[in-house]
């Protein structure tokens, strides 16, 4: 997937992508060095070169990054005489560090001089960066992480403003809700920093992906690692915000030529409204102006102009006069979905560091036949104490229940519950789970999990205390053992074949022979049904799954991109499952003849397991005649325009709704309004106001009234219909302007891209 992820950010406007090493994936035991595979750090740098793009290598190797032990191999903790992040010589590695700097002392401080000193020691000729590091030592320049960074300053006025981690969404953790942070935000706070001075900017995540195998940390960080990006865990942009930033990319690079070498010269326009002019000697000028009100819309005079700033939003004059950009206007919007295939199964039941999340406890206990609870009909009740992060209790080979740390958190927690128990020789056997391994924090190494304590509550002597019995312990499953999920191993295995596979059947291997899903959409598992476990295609490991339900409150309908962000304020997914559909990457199919292999561990529906296609199949946009627009990177007198673009191998097949006037709703319900264009939607069908892959070749060929002819005559022979992308422009060639005078008319429009 790597040549199109790095193309489609690239055609969002990126121009340099960042990627962290991750050391437990390059050296998973001492000396045993990996770079195949999605290790392939030199394939990856290749493509990104070859894209004409630059590159920023965090070295880490301690990345932090929600990534399982903070992507330190967990071999390095058992090091004698090792400490991680301080002046540790069998450590010293880091990322992130200011944070947790005073936790360590004297020795944090001379761990930072250090980190430092060997870094400038390599001498490879490009500088080097410490992540919010506020007493990096000169020349190393320290960085900013946050959702803003327009306030940021660097330690010595020499260094350049860097923004290293701009937070365009969260991520998710099993069990937690579904964090969302608006377009609008995301791009007012990158222009908010260029504005105040900005040199370099990095969004994390632009392309969050997935968390395959059991690299996800957190602990409960969910298997995808889509973090409401500009590109989502398939691929494919999201829309709006792909496109919404896509177009603040193209503004602010207009202004380069005035931005660079300039300080800005500040003027204020209102209590909370400002802008930022840069000028040159040569004439060059841009400004930002920002209404930081985040509530209200603000009319200001700027160089003898009115402009009006809609509540917390950056406008963009590349020239000082003519608006190309303003961070709270949207236009395009797009809904994609899941369409779902089944598949026939196989299945069968069957009884190292850090290569399993599971650990069994297994003890005997002899109950008298004497005991009352017997003769009654009631149970005891056993009581588990644990530091994290899930169990299962089974006696006598039967689920007892299940418990895990709260929802999205990690934290010990309690089980409790009544146990079925017969007379004589009683089996119980704790299975303890890890969900991801501690990612970050001072001493992050020494955070625990599992069981510290068993009781059992209602026989006839009291509590017995079971936590001093014999214990046996088995690390993993004998699955895991066995390698059933691997194609060749599981060869050697007698699978049970059966018509109807069992249900709500815990620890239970499953094996499906199925053919690759047609078409070239993205694909992923749908694992609603199921209840938790692992799982692999033809051997890859595609992760975890565990359907657990986010809590029922604290989510919002729709969210308010006004005022300053947080990663609880635009909460939805309340009482749904955290992550319901699971990414199987297209490359690891074969046409036929695929092995998909689960691991169950509470129970399921195998039957109601589906492949689903992602597929986008609406197209929303809207924009006023307000809206600033511009073409390619020349700057156009107001002419508003939508854009209309499908993914890629689709395109526009019919109109659902298009009205230029007064519509009203959103996406998928738009409506007529008081004022309407009854043709809008044949004119949609018929016009495309210029090509753009034509449009830089016309520029550079011919004067403007030229070029401007070119663009009419393309307005009467293109079509929108069975076109990828068409761009109309809010003129009155296009539409009747003159319909409803004096009201700012827009233009709604709905298509299906197939």
């Amino acid at each position: 997937m790597w040549p199109g992820l790095v193309k489609t950010a690239k055609e969002g406007g990126v121009d340099v992508i960042e990627t962290y090493v991750f050391w437990n994936g390059h050296e998973p035991s001492p000396g045993n060095y990996y770079f195949g595979g999605r290790y392939d750090l030199p394939k990856f740098v290749k493509i990104v070169q070859d894209a004409g793009m630059l590159l920023i290598l965090r070295i880490g190797p301690f990345v932090a990054a929600e990534w399982n032990f903070g992507g330190i191999p967990v071999w390095l903790h058992y090091v004698p005489g090792t400490v991680f992040r301080t002046d540790n010589e069998p450590f010293k590695v880091e990322n992130e560090y200011g944070y947790y700097e005073a936790a360590y002392g004297e020795g944090g401080k001379s761990y930072t001089q250090w980190a430092a000193k060997m870094a400038l020691s390599q001498n490879i000729g490009v500088p080097w960066i410490m992540c919010q590091q506020w007493d990096a030592p000169d020349p190393v320049i320290n960085t900013c992480n946050s959702f803003y960074c327009d306030d940021f300053k660097p330690s010595y006025p020499t260094m350049p403003k860097i923004w290293t981690e701009n937070w365009p969404g969260w991520f998710k953790t099993f069990g937690g809700r579904d964090p969302h942070r608006p377009a609008e935000d995301v791009a007012y706070a990158v222009a908010r920093f260029f504005q105040k001075g900005g040199s370099v900017h990095n969004y994390y995540m632009y392309h969050g992906g997935t968390n395959f195998g059991r690299t996800s940390g957190g602990p409960f960080i969910t298997t995808s690692y889509d973090y409401d990006a500009p590109v989502d865990e398939y691929g494919l942009p999201r829309f709006p915000k792909w496109g919404h930033l896509k177009e603040l990319h193209r503004a602010i690079k207009l202004c380069e030529h005035a931005l660079l070498n300039n300080k800005p010269t500040l003027v204020h326009l209102g209590s909370k409204q400002e802008a930022d002019v840069y000028e040159d000697q040569s004439g060059k000028c841009a400004a930002f102006i920002a209404n930081l009100d985040d509530k209200d819309e603000k009319t200001v005079q700027f160089r003898n102009v009115s402009y009006t700033l809609p509540a917390w939003s950056v406008s963009i004059l590349p020239d000082c006069k003519n608006v190309v950009f303003n961070t709270a206007k949207v236009t395009a919007l797009s809904i994609l979905l899941f369409s779902c295939l089944t598949f026939e199964c196989q299945t069968c039941y069957m009884k190292r560091r850090d290569t399993t999340d599971y650990l069994w406890h297994t003890t005997s206990l002899f109950v008298d036949e004497n005991e009352e609870f017997l003769k009654q009909g009631n149970k005891p009740t056993l009581l588990i104490e644990s530091k994290g992060h899930a169990l299962h209790l089974f006696v006598n080979g039967i689920l007892q229940g299940s418990s895990a740390s709260g929802n999205g958190t990690v934290s010990p927690f309690k089980f409790k519950g009544p146990v079925s128990l017969k007379s004589g020789k009683n089996e119980i056997a704790i299975l303890s789970m890890t969900v991801g391994l501690q990612n970050a924090g001072s001493f992050y190494e020494w955070v625990g999990a599992g069981v510290t304590s068993v009781k059992l509550k209602g026989l006839k002597n009291g509590t017995i205390d079971l936590s001093n019995a014999t214990w046996t312990y088995k690390i993993g499953l004998e699955g895991e053992h066995l390698g059933l999920y691997d194609a060749d191993a599981s060869k050697n295995v007698n699978w049970t074949k059966v018509s109807e596979p069992p249900k709500n059947q815990p620890l239970t291997w499953y094996k499906a022979v199925v053919d690759a899903p047609p078409g070239d959409e993205p694909v992923a598992l749908d694992m609603v049904h199921m209840g938790k476990g692992l799982a692999w295609l033809n051997g890859e490991q595609i992760g975890r799954y565990w359907p657990r339900k986010a809590p029922s409150d604290k989510c919002v309908k729709t969210c308010d991109y006004r005022g300053k962000f947080n990663p609880d304020k635009c909460n939805m997914g309340c009482g749904e499952p955290t992550q319901r559909w699971y990414h199987v990457p297209r490359s690891w199919f074969k046409p036929s003849g695929n092995v998909l292999v689960m691991f169950e561990e509470k129970g399921g529906d195998p039957t109601q397991i589906r492949f689903s296609r992602r597929k986008l199949s609406t197209l929303c946009a809207h924009v006023a005649e307000d809206h600033p627009s511009f073409v390619t990177n020349k700057l156009q007198e107001s002419k508003a325009s939508l854009e209309l673009k499908c993914p890629m191998n689709t395109q526009i097949s019919s109109f659902k709704f298009a009205s230029y006037g007064t519509p009203t709703g959103t996406c998928q319900s738009y409506a007529v309004g008081d004022c309407h264009d009854p043709n809008s939607i044949a004119i949609l069908e018929k016009v495309i106001t210029h090509l753009p892959s034509l449009y830089s070749i016309w520029q550079s060929i011919c004067s403007d009234s030229y070029c401007n002819f070119i663009s009419f005559i393309s307005l009467s022979v293109q079509l929108c219909l069975n076109k990828n992308e068409c761009t109309v422009e809010l003129t009155k060639d296009n539409f009747k302007t003159e319909l409803c005078p004096g009201i700012t008319k827009k233009l709604a429009v709905e298509v299906t891209c197939s």
